[in-house]
């Protein structure tokens, strides 16, 4: 399995979370999007503890079993797609979550994340631990 991280889920695995640790074990690779990226950015400055939380992330980013996630055209698609079943259905969810969304559709990755409005899109696979 391929595991998209969601910002929760990067903070569980670096505050040692065991249920999430030993829910990647089995992970293939694990792929951070550039939104969770800057997610977790707006999160660090708000902290006391940006540079050590900043080198955190970069170690972490560093490892050979992670890939970082842009956007690419395909995403705009399923994006699109999302947004739309979304609006149809009179769902509401945050924009940033509807881009990683669209990234886990686009590389067939299971969505580790605690966040529920995820269950309203379909043909993504939410893990929670």
């Amino acid at each position: 399995m391929i595991a998209l991280l969601d910002t929760n889920a990067y903070t569980a695995i670096m505050r040692g979370d065991d249920m999430m640790l030993r829910g990647l074990e089995n992970s293939q690779a694990i792929l951070m999007a550039s939104i969770v990226i800057g997610e977790l950015e707006y999160g660090f400055r708000y902290g006391n503890r940006y540079t050590a939380n900043r080198r955190q992330l970069d170690i972490f980013l560093s490892q050979p079993f992670v890939s970082f996630l842009t956007i690419t055209r395909d995403t705009t698609r399923h994006y699109g797609q999302i947004m739309s079943a979304l609006r149809a259905a009179g769902t509401k969810i945050p924009t940033n979550d509807a881009w990683i969304a669209a990234l886990a559709r686009e590389n067939d990755a299971g969505l580790w994340t605690h966040d529920k409005h995820f269950d309203h899109i379909e043909s993504i696979d939410v893990h929670r631990w």
